[in-house]
């Protein structure tokens, strides 16, 4: 059927239009392990959504804007049509806007870039470098900090125990205080005796490749969601390894996945918990802006110790046991057992989570959005003229959200985004301002990897034409004070600033995208909270800081240079986001872009 919006007219096949359920899902595309089965072995070699494949298609055969034979079959994006016409690209059903498209993505066969670009305007990247000889996954070359940088960074004044991941290409400056992969699983972070990545997509070998080569056959536990053919790739990547072991989350609800990032990491000299947002794969950790909490040194408690022991003011320990008991699993009870034994005093962080499930009375409060809310009426506190604060939302991936706000955004998540302090009384929603910042087209065309750093940003044409008004709540992606304005986003993060941004009255980062079945929806009447999928992030509240006014300030001028005060907090992007302009377009992954080159000199066509 021909439709129309305000991205041009495309013919989609019937089988093409996502029911409002699974257009809220992740749907993964298995197709490139049949191929690899028939011995074609140009795309991924692990399951990967459709957008991450396109991505990773795009960079192995980029389209150049000069290209003449294919402008010349090429019509503008506006017009360009996706059937089995024209250029033979149609929207298969596995296209269907998953709630997180950002599946297993894949290892691109991308190269390393050997020149730093300009800290604002456009970017000017020099030439990739040809692949190896073995078309090795990307690697980047990544190497850990110094030893003294790390020690700095541990040791150093960071309260907030927030950092940000490693950028290749920005200013080396705003590098300073974040954080590689390597420099997580350093020696200087503790000297590992076994460890738990919790995660979505994962490319084991590389995986492996990241831990210091002593820890390398230390025992490795990977939780994951994957079934049937994935779940058989997974298992198979990881044959070369015997210190690796699987455990299979369970995902009963349809089209629910396993999203949490989480690290569990025991040490000869204690434990340690990281919650992130990136993918175990190497792009996520490149060109990226992407968030990590990192624990403290959690020592042993002395033996005996029984209870509540090692208990921290925000109940950490016992909701990351509550957390973990939720996957049901006996593989998992050696950790929580481990949990148990150390002292997790010292967090001051809370921990909010879902788990897949329809909960009831007492229950409906344990995840998701009412999890948040309830976090917010207990231990924040009213602020005068709270209506005017407005709520912000920053993500990576859109849900399906219904025909308008009062199906689900400006109704019940709304309600749990403003709830504050037990006295106030329940705020007229449409007196507080929702932000939302996502990537427009731009944002995407003119960032470090171009528009394959679309495939991370898995919104469909099929989800956004059903509900454009959503697209008047969107704000531009800004990050000059982190230099990261052209490190597409994968963090996700909310928050409640005050009216002229220089306040906040919390903050979270997680892996929960703007979606139901990340945050859950209530059904019967309100009764029950239906979540699909697991999703792992951590709350920080004034109060669990020492902070009795109810606030952090927003730090100004470079992150890397600001007061290190526990009163100042360090929001990764600018403030106020800038709303989209009269032009501005929000990244839709499965559409084509002809019109403008990207930094590498490349168009767009998801074919």
């Amino acid at each position: 059927m021909l439709q129309e919006g305000a991205h041009g007219k495309w013919t989609v096949s019937s089988s093409d239009e996502s029911t409002e359920e699974n257009s809220d899902s992740e749907k993964p595309s298995t197709s490139s392990l049949l191929d690899a089965a028939r011995g074609r072995t140009s795309g991924p070699q692990y399951p990967c959504s459709e957008a991450r494949k396109a991505a990773h298609k795009r960079k192995a055969s980029p389209l150049k804007i000069s290209d003449k034979k294919f402008s010349a079959e090429v019509p503008p994006a506006e017009k360009q049509r996706t059937s089995q016409e024209g250029l033979g690209w149609c929207l298969s059903s596995s296209d269907e806007e998953p709630e997180d498209q950002e599946k297993h993505a894949h290892k691109e066969t991308l190269k390393k870039e050997k020149c730093d670009a300009p800290k604002e305007g456009p970017v000017n990247l020099c030439k990739d470098d040809e692949l190896s000889e073995n078309q090795k996954a990307e690697e980047y070359n990544e190497t850990p900090s110094e030893a003294q940088d790390t020690w700095d960074l541990l040791n150093g004044g960071n309260p907030f125990r927030f950092f940000l991941t490693k950028v290749r290409g920005i200013e080396q400056s705003y590098n300073s205080g974040a954080l590689h992969i390597k420099d997580i699983l350093s020696p200087l972070f503790g000297t590992l005796i076994s460890s738990a990545q919790f995660n979505y997509c994962i490319d084991v070998g590389w995986l492996v490749r990241q831990y210091p080569q002593e820890f390398r056959k230390k025992p490795l536990l990977i939780v994951h969601g994957e079934k049937r053919e994935s779940k058989a790739e997974l298992l198979a990547q990881a044959r070369p390894y015997e210190n690796i072991s699987f455990c299979q989350a369970k995902l009963d609800i349809a089209f629910g996945t396993h999203h949490t990032k989480m690290m569990l990491l025991l040490y000869e000299e204690g434990l340690r918990v990281v919650i992130h947002t990136s993918n175990l794969i190497a792009e996520d950790w490149h060109q990226k802006t992407q968030g990590i909490w990192l624990s403290p040194l959690y020592p042993r408690l002395p033996q005996g110790t029984t209870g509540s022991a090692g208990e921290s003011e925000t109940n950490f320990k016992s909701d990351l046991i509550s957390y973990l008991m939720a996957y049901n699993s006996p593989t998992l009870k050696e950790w929580i057992d481990l949990i148990q034994e150390h002292d997790l005093s010292e967090t001051r962080v809370y921990l909010l989570g879902s788990t897949p499930g329809r909960y009831q009375g007492s229950d409906k409060e344990k995840w998701g959005h009412l999890r948040l809310r309830k976090l917010l009426k207990e231990h924040s506190s009213s602020i005068p003229a709270q209506e005017s604060w407005p709520v912000l939302g920053q993500f990576s991936s859109i849900g399906s959200m219904g025909a308008d706000g009062s199906k689900w955004l400006c109704s019940e998540f709304q309600e749990s985004l403003v709830a504050a302090g037990s006295s106030v009384t329940t705020l007229l929603k449409c007196d507080v301002p929702i932000h939302l910042v996502y990537p427009t087209v731009n944002n995407v065309r003119q960032s470090l990897e171009g528009y394959p750093a679309g495939g991370s940003l898995p919104y469909s044409i099929q989800t956004a034409q059903k509900q454009l008004w959503l697209h008047s709540y969107f704000h531009k992606w800004s990050a000059e004070i982190s230099g990261r304005s052209h490190a597409i986003p994968h963090i996700k993060t909310y928050m409640r600033p005050s009216p002229d941004f220089r306040k906040i009255a919390w903050f979270l980062v997680t892996s929960a995208n703007l979606s139901k079945a990340a945050w859950g929806a209530l059904e019967k009447n309100g009764t029950q909270l239906m979540i699909r999928s697991y999703e792992l992030g951590v709350l920080f509240l004034p109060s669990a800081f020492g902070l009795d006014k109810g606030y952090f300030h927003v730090r100004g001028k470079m992150l890397s240079e600001s007061n290190d005060s526990v009163t100042y907090f360090p929001v990764p992007y600018d403030l106020p986001p800038e709303q989209y302009g009269s032009k501005d377009q929000p990244w839709i992954w499965n559409i084509p872009y002809t019109n403008a080159p990207d930094t590498h000199g490349n168009m767009w066509v998801p074919s």
